[in-house]
């Protein structure tokens, strides 16, 4: 073993170590050596003299590593510039060496969208992780789509991100999925920057954007930037912190050069540089202490505490620039370093099994136990891929780590780093990573632990899918291709459902919109050379009870041998508004008329009634059941007795209940040329939809309505050809909302013809 020449400190070790990993070149002999002595090293100093360092006040050997990365994600509303903008960061981070568009003429796509679906349609489906190094500092991204019915996936992007990137259009401003995806960055508690993108296309305006974003996100945010010259005269941008210009010059805008502010902008810049501070100093007390003893504040002291003030959620950076023109994305890049937090500055919870799911504060370094979840899954050619985000703890290749949510004890076999679809191979990976295992059977939303803790993470919001197509295989033989894909998807996708029609023996699969479904229909197509035929889109009714209905049923059986007896006597009745349930049931009996083992199958019976509601078969919703009394019979009371009998009840009752059907409805957002804002409306209001907003945006009126989604398919040709092809629309879920007598009862006549048959 050759020796060192001096002893090298755990410290500059690890940089050494974690510099080999980063770097895309091969190795060198030296570096090797460094790596191999890095892990005797490293074995041999965690294991005691960790303990040492701390009592002797040295930093663990982590923290400069964890203070030199960053979790970020980038997401907006469709056709904002996201996956063009990640194509630049990887470009001038040298992770790709040359750049491609997203409807590029060279037919190459993006490298973020690497699956031959998003080349194509220009779009991105599922979210792509990679990571890149920028001024020391390592940074991992994950791209997400903007389309509302891929939802899902920035929903699991944010559950494991410490910060993100807001893409604004400087044209089409804050829009409808921009107003989601903030309400996801909220509800994960994620520090975020905004970007203005596009500010080379016509009819750019970022002050608009800036002011739409504070009235329609309530953000409380400031520009960091001012453009120096908008749409075709877009040049550079002044830095208001560090009050200097930027230019960037080369083909790629690769050189980026500083000068002093022009001198036509000064007085602008220094109103623009006063309202940042003070719309900062109003969220940040030291800040405010300069600010009001008219202290001059530096460059430094500012963006501390902007840095603060974003950590802490209370403020939101405002960037510039044109990703599409190369201009802009080196100081947002610079930005990320200094205003997102790294993994140890975001506080992350676990649940303690142990502890009745007590809740439990992770130190987020890697000293502590294993704790990593499973976030998302992938097919790849070798396997089962499982993205891993890792909260606490170190994992290597060959350990043993435990699922918690099964209790299965498995062993890593390889450990990969993601670019893209591209990987490569690691040996351990340590806490604030995001990295991804092969051959770990798991599902989405699992914790790994290594065994000395029972914890696991919240697992993330999935919402109801809100519309069903039928599918079936064209030839008989592809039927087992078929169902692996549909297996596949279901496991990789937690929003895609397949179910099958218990009267028409079809196959239904059920997701969140028309692209949503046909993209996978599509994917089927492709991937496993099956061709499907789909049936028309069905609408997901619910049904409910609008009143109290009392129920009385004994089911006899008597038919030599032990017989069957049950008798359930109760009410049921509907939730009220804005309960956490669909459905509760309540045993009320006092004394042991029905002797309590019954009880399970009693409930069990009720709930599989309300799964088929006798109005048009489907599930009933907001549904209480309360049994009150009943009788039994020593011998021939059984479980299936008991069942039976509660199935039965709940039909008897379920007319008496007043039942309604339930429709989903959408909030549709529209946007179109004023001159068509008549006919729009008029049509709208043909498809039952009510109106609930409507905006004017330069020449453009934007419309918000809540439309029923069973008058929304084809809305797409329609609108265009209603608006010569100008008018743009996206929507996304609601509510369930009872639909009208007249549509009811064609419903429940349909339904009946249907049954019939």
């Amino acid at each position: 073993m050759a020796r060192f020449p001096r002893p090298y400190t755990p410290r500059l070790l690890y940089t050494l170590y974690s510099t080999r990993t980063t770097a895309s070149q091969s190795p060198s002999p030296m570096t090797t050596l460094l790596s191999n002595n890095f892990h005797l090293q490293f074995r041999h100093f965690s294991s005691g003299n960790l303990a040492r360092a701390a009592k002797e006040g040295e930093e663990p050997w982590w923290k400069e590593s964890m203070d030199r990365l960053r979790n970020i994600g980038i997401s907006a509303h469709i056709d904002s510039g996201k996956t063009t903008l990640t194509e630049r960061v990887l470009y001038y981070t040298g992770r790709i060496h040359e750049i491609h568009e997203v409807r590029g003429r060279d037919g190459v796509g993006a490298k973020m969208d690497s699956m031959d679906l998003e080349r194509e349609k220009g779009i991105t489906i599922q979210s792509a992780a990679t990571y890149c190094t920028w001024s020391g500092y390592q940074i991992n991204i994950i791209d997400t789509p903007g389309h509302v019915d891929f939802t899902i996936e920035v929903e699991r992007a944010l559950r494991v991100l410490d910060g993100a990137i807001l893409v604004l259009c400087s044209v089409g401003g804050v829009q409808s999925q921009s107003i989601t995806v903030d309400r996801q960055m909220r509800r994960y508690e994620v520090p975020r920057l905004a970007f203005i993108n596009k500010l080379d296309r016509m009819g750019a305006d970022p002050w608009k954007v800036l002011n739409q974003a504070r009235s329609k996100l309530r953000h409380h945010s400031a520009a960091l930037q001012v453009p120096i010259g908008l749409e075709d005269d877009f040049k550079g941008l002044v830095d208001l912190v560090q009050q200097k210009a930027y230019y960037f010059h080369g083909s790629s805008g690769d050189k980026v050069v500083i000068e002093e502010i022009p001198t036509d902008m000064e007085n602008f810049v220094a109103e623009k540089r006063r309202e940042l501070i003070e719309a900062v100093s109003e969220v940040d007390d030291k800040l405010a202490e300069a600010f009001l003893n008219d202290e001059p504040i530096s460059p430094t002291e500012l963006e501390e505490a902007v840095r603060r003030a974003t950590i802490a959620r209370k403020f939101v950076p405002v960037f510039m620039g044109s990703a599409f023109k190369n201009k802009g994305v080196q100081p947002l890049l610079n930005g990320v370093l200094s205003y997102l937090p790294c993994p140890t500055e975001v506080s992350n919870h676990a649940l303690d099994q142990t502890k009745n799911e007590e809740k439990v504060t992770l130190s987020g370094t890697p000293d502590g136990p294993l704790v990593a979840l499973a976030f998302k899954l992938e097919e790849g050619r070798f396997g089962q891929l499982t993205y891993l985000r890792i909260y606490e703890g170190v994992i290597r290749k060959g350990d043993f780590i435990h699922n918690i949510n099964t209790g299965k004890k498995i062993k890593v076999p390889r450990l990969v780093r993601m670019h893209s679809d591209e990987m490569e191979d690691i040996q351990e990976a340590h806490a604030g990573q995001i990295v991804a295992v092969f051959g770990v059977d798991c599902a989405s939303g699992d914790t790994f632990t290594d065994g000395s803790v029972k914890y696991t993470m919240t697992s993330m919001n999935v919402p109801e899918p809100v519309m069903s197509l039928a599918v079936q295989p064209v030839s008989k033989d592809s039927g087992g291709q078929f169902s692996k894909a549909l297996n596949r998807f279901q496991r990789e996708d937690p929003t895609f459902r397949v179910g099958l029609d218990a009267e028409s023996g079809q196959t239904i699969i059920s997701g969140m919109g028309e692209l949503h479904l046909d993209i996978y229909v599509e994917r089927i197509r492709r991937e496993y050379k099956v061709d499907a035929t789909v049936g028309k889109p069905r609408v997901n009714f619910r049904e409910t009870v609008t009143q109290r209905a009392e129920f009385d049923y004994l089911h006899k059986k008597q038919t030599g041998g032990q017989g069957q007896y049950g008798r359930v006597t109760g009410y049921v009745e509907p939730l009220p508004p804005g309960s956490s349930t669909k459905f509760e049931f309540e045993n009320m009996i006092v004394g042991q008329v029905i002797p309590s083992n019954f009880i399970p199958a009693i409930e069990k019976g009720f709930k599989e009634a309300a799964n088929s509601g006798s109005l048009i078969g489907h599930p009933v919703e907001n549904l209480r059941v309360v049994l009150t009394d009943g009788a039994s019979h020593a011998v021939d009371s059984s479980e299936l007795a008991f069942k039976l009998a509660s199935i039965y009840a709940f039909r008897q009752c379920y007319g008496a209940a007043k039942p309604v059907i339930l429709e989903p409805v959408m909030l549709v957002e529209l946007k179109v040329p004023t001159e068509f804002q008549g006919t729009v409306a008029g049509d709208i209001n043909k498809r039952k939809g009510v109106i609930v907003g409507n905006d004017q945006d330069g020449d453009d009126s934007v419309i918000t309505a809540n439309v029923p989604l069973n008058n929304m398919f084809g809305y797409s040709t329609a609108l265009r050809s209603m608006t010569q092809g100008k008018g743009e629309f996206t929507m996304e879920y609601k509510e369930h909302s009872p639909v009208s007598h007249d549509v009811q009862m064609q419903l429940v006549n349909t339904y009946k013809g249907t049954k019939a048959e």
